[in-house]
């Protein structure tokens, strides 16, 4: 079942005992600029948006897959964007918004912590600023979505600090880096998609010619296209921060298996050079060892030394060789 909320800036919040939807668009009037907010839309829902002549290609767009839009219709306005939403996992939601006349209608599929936002500065809105009208509301929704977001990409900020000097610390192994650096960049996309939809939205209200908000409201659309567009640059740094320090992680781990394998390679040559040489030296050893009389009565010259500077000489040799052919370093 869908909860609808109503406040408008003449009463406040209305409670859901003292209004209904059939006649509602005439119960708000004189009550100065009031929003609908609909969470978890149902067929009651749909029914009511097609009897006050919201476009079917609009009520189409939210009971399906919306995607990011700003469209004028015969008499609304209909945006769809993403605004962050309030589970325990970082995540976007698309969020409509219709605005008829002096009503301003959001309807969104989960809770979106902007939107409790939004309702405390229509409270807190002084009167200057009320008679602007609906775009004023429309202005301090979208607003509301872009601030949102401030603190947190200043938490991404002071954590993409921690992970680079975990990067660069020579003294500590941190676990999880590569992980951690990952999932930075996976928040920052998903950031990024309600940031880029509220930029695009504000320029195309904006758009010279075709413009969708009043001349009153003109330069509150234009900071808030600038606050955008400040958003995204923020976050494209930050990912590209995150992106850099990540290959410089991975290029230390580089760095680190070929000096290990230096030194492996280095191990393994010298024990490949000791074998070489002791491999004959062996076969030496094995030859005139077996109990047979020593050929050319070299028992009766000294036998033993004859053999031992024979194989010293071959030693001798093979290390000259093994210089000459670059293998010794």
């Amino acid at each position: 079942m869908a909860e609808i909320r109503l406040q408008t800036t003449g009463e406040g919040v209305v409670p859901s005992s003292e209004f209904n939807l059939n006649g509602l668009v005439d119960s708000v009037k004189g009550k100065g600029s009031a929003w609908l907010d609909i969470l978890r839309p149902d067929d009651e829902i749909k029914e009511f948006l097609e009897e006050i002549g919201i476009d079917e290609l609009a009520i189409e767009d939210i009971f399906g897959h919306a995607s990011n839009t700003v469209q004028r219709f015969e008499n609304h306005r209909f945006i769809v964007l993403r605004a962050r939403d309030a589970d325990n996992r970082l995540d976007t939601e698309p969020v409509a918004i219709i605005l008829r006349d002096n009503l301003i209608i959001t309807v969104r599929g989960t809770r979106i912590p902007a939107l409790d936002v939004f309702s405390r500065r229509m409270k807190s809105a002084d009167k200057k600023e009320v008679e602007l009208g609906i775009d004023f509301l429309l202005y301090e929704l979208l607003d509301s979505i872009a601030d949102d977001w401030i603190p947190i990409l200043s938490k991404y900020s002071n954590r993409l600090d921690d992970l680079e000097y975990q990067v660069f610390d020579p003294t500590k192994s941190y676990e999880g880096l590569l992980e951690n650096l990952h999932d930075l960049k996976r928040l920052l996309r998903e950031a990024s998609k309600s940031i880029e939809s509220l930029q695009s939205s504000c320029m195309r209200l904006l758009k010279s010619g075709e413009r969708m908000v009043d001349e009153d409201t003109l330069s509150l659309f234009t900071d808030l296209q600038q606050l955008s567009t400040t958003l995204v640059k923020r976050c494209v740094a930050y990912s590209a921060g995150a992106t850099s320090t990540r290959d410089t992680y991975l290029s230390y781990i580089n760095m680190d298996l070929v000096r290990s394998n230096a030194k492996l390679t280095e191990v393994m040559t010298t024990l490949t050079i000791i074998g070489a040489i002791m491999l004959p030296l062996t076969l030496i050893a094995g030859i005139f060892g077996m109990n047979t009389e020593l050929p050319a009565q070299l028992s009766e010259i000294g036998g033993f030394w004859t053999i031992m500077f024979g194989m010293l000489g071959f030693s001798v040799m093979m290390l000259l060789w093994f210089k000459r052919k670059g293998w010794l370093g």
